[in-house]
This record gives C-alpha cells, sequence and structure tokens, in this order.
C-alpha cells in the first residue's frame, strides 16, 4: 500500500489516502514502477479541484511533475534500468496519428496515458509509466530542484518554440512563478532576446522575476496601466511577444486591441487559463488584422523538450526556483499557498 494524493471529482476536497501500490507482478513488458522522491505542485490541482479541469476520470491520483527512483522493470526493460534517477515525461500518445508520428503527443487526441490528467499521477509514493517516459536526470542533480522540470522549465520551452522567438525581439511575461520564471531564462540564456519584461502583482515575484534575468518588470496589480507601461519600456512599439500566463479577461485585455501591450506583427501565447464565460478571450478582429498579429495556444510539451529541459538545467542554462518543500501530507498547505499567490518559485512535496 502507499499514500497518495486523490481526486474524486470537481468540488470535493483533495485527499491524502491510502491505496494499493503498483503491481510488480503485472507489469507491462515495457513499464516501470518509480519511487518517487519528489514531486512539484502546479496551479493543474487546484484546476481539479475546483472544477476548471473536469475530464471525467475519477478517482484518480493528482501530480504530473515527479522524480525518483526506478525500483521495478518488465520483461523489456534492461537491468541496468533498475536504479536510475528519473523524471516521468507525462503523456503516452497513442502512437499512431499524425501527431504522434511527428513527436507531438502533447497534442494526440488518443492518448493512452497522461499521468495527473486522466491517469493515476506522482503526487504518491510510487507511480508505473512507459520506460521511455522515465527520462535519466543527471547524478548532481537533487530531486528536490529536477522535479519542477516536468511541467514548469518544460512548459516555457515548448510555448518559446511555438512562439517563433527571434533575438531583436523585445518579450512580456505576463505571470510570474513556475512557468514565467522558466520563461524569463529560456528567453534570456537561450534565445538571447534583446529585452525580457516580467509582469507580477507581487514585489517579491517581480524582484525574482530580475534575479533570474529580466530586464525590467512592470507591477501587474491594476493591468488597465499595462499597456502604456509596456509602450514606455518599448519606445512606444509594443511587444514582440507576449506570454499570457495569467489567463484573466482584464489580463488578456490588456494585451490586444488598438491600445494593447502588443506591437505591430506580434505573436500572444496563452498559457494560462481560468473558469467561466468571464475569462472568455474576446477581440474585436480589426486590430489584428491591421496590425498583423498571431494567437497560439500553447499546452504542455513534447519529450524531446523534456530532454532539452533536463540539459538546460543540469548544464546551468537555467535553474528551477524552488519556494519551499513540504511533506507530502501538507498538500493542501502548499496548494493554498499557490492559491493566494503568496509562493515565489515552486512547492515541492517529499513523500
Amino acid at each position: 500500500m502507499m499514500k497518495a494524493v486523490r481526486y474524486h471529482g470537481p468540488n470535493i476536497p483533495l485527499a491524502l489516502e491510502t491505496i494499493p501500490k503498483p503491481d510488480e507482478g503485472n507489469l507491462a513488458d515495457d513499464d516501470v514502477i518509480v519511487q518517487v522522491k519528489a514531486s512539484a505542485l502546479c496551479h493543474t490541482e487546484l484546476h481539479f479541484a475546483d472544477g476548471t479541469l473536469n475530464l471525467g476520470v475519477k478517482p484518480m491520483t493528482l501530480g504530473h511533475e515527479t522524480v525518483g527512483v526506478i525500483t521495478a522493470i518488465g520483461k523489456s526493460v534492461p537491468k541496468s534500468r533498475l536504479g536510475d534517477r528519473v523524471i516521468v515525461y507525462y503523456y503516452v500518445g497513442c502512437t499512431s496519428c499524425r501527431w504522434c508520428h511527428k513527436g507531438q503527443e502533447q497534442i494526440c487526441g488518443a492518448l493512452k496515458a497522461e499521468y495527473g490528467f486522466i491517469s493515476d499521477g506522482g503526487l504518491a509514493e510510487y507511480i508505473c509509466a512507459p520506460s521511455r517516459n522515465a527520462l535519466v536526470l543527471p547524478d548532481d542533480l537533487s530531486f528536490v530542484n529536477a522535479a519542477p522540470i516536468g511541467c514548469g522549465v518544460t512548459t516555457a520551452i515548448h510555448a518559446s518554440k511555438l512562439a517563433k522567438v527571434e533575438p531583436d525581439d523585445t518579450v512580456l511575461v505576463y505571470g510570474c512563478n513556475g512557468v514565467g520564471f522558466g520563461l524569463v531564462q529560456i528567453l534570456k540564456n537561450v534565445y538571447k532576446s534583446k529585452k525580457v519584461i516580467a509582469v507580477s502583482r507581487s514585489e517579491n515575484k517581480r524582484l525574482k522575476a530580475l534575479e533570474v534575468g529580466a530586464d525590467a518588470v512592470i507591477d501587474g496589480t491594476d493591468s488597465t496601466t499595462l499597456p502604456s507601461a509596456v509602450r514606455d519600456l518599448t519606445d512606444g512599439n509594443g511587444a514582440d511577444v507576449i506570454f499570457e500566463c495569467v489567463g484573466a479577461r482584464q489580463t488578456m485585455d490588456a494585451c490586444v486591441g488598438w491600445a494593447g501591450a502588443l506591437g505591430k506583427r506580434g505573436r500572444l501565447v496563452l498559457v494560462g487559463y481560468q473558469a467561466g464565460e468571464e475569462n472568455d478571450f474576446k477581440c474585436h478582429p480589426m486590430p489584428l488584422i491591421v496590425y498583423e498579429q498571431s494567437i497560439i495556444g500553447s499546452v504542455g510539451a513534447t519529450l524531446e523538450d523534456l530532454q532539452e529541459a533536463i540539459g538546460y538545467v543540469g548544464s546551468g542554462i537555467m535553474n528551477t526556483v524552488i519556494d519551499s518543500t513540504i511533506p507530502l501530507q501538507d498538500f493542501q498547505n502548499g496548494l493554498d499557498k499557490i492559491k493566494s499567490s503568496s509562493c515565489v518559485g515552486k512547492i515541492v512535496c517529499i513523500p
């Protein structure tokens, strides 16, 4: 038996429960069992709890940012993999559709598994996954620092690829925590962006954004003042790329329109989301047409993105930002801290 954070449906409190651990005797030939050493909390868990995400699978173990050690293997997995320190990629595609053939299984329409979304995830003591989904970590990278790579870093890498960021771009990161801090770092350290501006209502997060490489920060408390603040920092041109990590109507409104923060031929990349029609994205097409702007959605990451992320963090090109570590049984305290936006960086649970 093992402890796990369980979801039983929208608006039902999440609970730490004792459930059977993965059965070594019934492992598929290519599966491995990973003893979880650390698992980062994500806003996604709050989306499940409040009904923003309701994918119809319950009960289910949450968590999709998981690292640990392989303790059991299927028949076709090399014995040398026992003891590997790994991070778990949380998508398992159908392998036969056009997207899986392109390595884009995060948009596969017939996923076999998605850990922490439609399949038991990593806020537990053990998790079972295909061996290809268990990627080896550098020996000198701690489990705590590695856990947020699985979403906070990979999501940033994937979104930046979709945006086709160029070195002479001025880029706005709207909303700073796990993904936001990852974006700031990849934009400065990999894409060598000319100017990176970070927006947050939290002074502590703004200071952290500067610490990890932002060129300028803006207080996002009043979103109506954002466009003019961005224009002031960009000689009136607006941002070439905006990564919108908040997903509220007022924050999205500040990006677009005739006087929005997005400049000509700008790319608005939607990463964050919130529930309710009041947070629908709405924009008249005329300024989008006249300014030749693009709206792009970005979800999750590919296996290749995760491989790149491990390399970046392992080599020091990027670093995960950790707010705190807590015992798994205190997961709700961690989620409450995320909900109140009082954490600076990721909260990591230790089973």
